[in-house]
C-alpha cells in the first residue's frame, strides 16, 4: 500500500465520525484511529514509514467505552475536583454535548431546575445518534459542568443533582 493510499485513508477518516478505521489487502494492513481532543498526537501523516509488506499509523491506545445498557453513574467526585456537593451525572460515552434538541431550542434543564429520575439533562452526539442523558435521581440541577457543543470524555462529570 502506498502513502497515498493511506493519506487517501486519513482524509477519509477525518471527513467522517468514524472513531477508527482498519483496512487489508493481501498482506497489508493499515489501521488508523482517531486521537481525542487533549491527547498528545501523533506523527503526521507525512512520516508514516513503510516496512516490508505492512504499512501501519501510529495508534492512539483504544479508549474505554461504555455499553448501551451502562447509565451514568454518580457518586463522589474524582480526587482534586472540585465539584458542589450532590449526585454527580457523568457522561457513559466519548461524543458531544448538547444542551438542547436544536439550536433554537431553549434548554432541557438549567441551574436551580427540579428534576425527576429519567428527565432528559442534555444529550451527548457519539457516530451521528444523539444519546439523552437522564437524571438518575431526583432533586435539584445544582450544577452543569459542560457548555453545549463541547467535546465529552467518557465518565466525564457532566451535571449536579442536589
Amino acid at each position: 500500500m502506498d502513502l497515498r493510499k493511506i493519506k487517501k485513508l486519513i482524509d477519509l477518516l477525518e471527513e467522517s465520525n468514524l472513531a477508527e478505521i482498519e483496512i487489508k489487502e493481501g498482506e497489508e494492513s493499515v489501521r488508523l484511529s482517531r486521537i481525542p481532543t487533549g491527547v498528545a498526537v501523533a506523527a503526521p501523516a507525512a512520516a508514516l514509514e513503510v516496512r516490508g509488506p505492512v504499512a501501519a499509523a501510529p495508534a492512539a491506545a483504544p479508549m474505554p467505552m461504555s455499553s448501551p445498557t451502562e447509565s451514568a453513574t454518580g457518586g463522589s467526585a474524582k480526587a482534586g475536583a472540585d465539584l458542589p456537593p450532590g449526585h454527580v451525572v457523568r457522561a457513559p460515552m466519548v461524543g458531544t454535548y448538547y444542551s438542547a434538541p436544536g439550536p433554537d431550542k431553549p434548554a432541557f434543564v438549567s441551574v436551580g431546575q427540579a428534576v425527576k429520575a429519567g428527565e432528559t439533562l442534555g444529550i451527548i452526539e457519539a457516530m451521528k445518534m444523539f444519546n439523552p442523558i437522564e437524571a438518575d435521581v431526583g432533586g435539584t440541577v445544582v450544577a452543569i459542568l459542560c457548555e453545549s457543543g463541547q467535546p465529552i470524555e467518557f465518565d466525564q462529570p457532566l451535571f449536579v443533582i442536589g
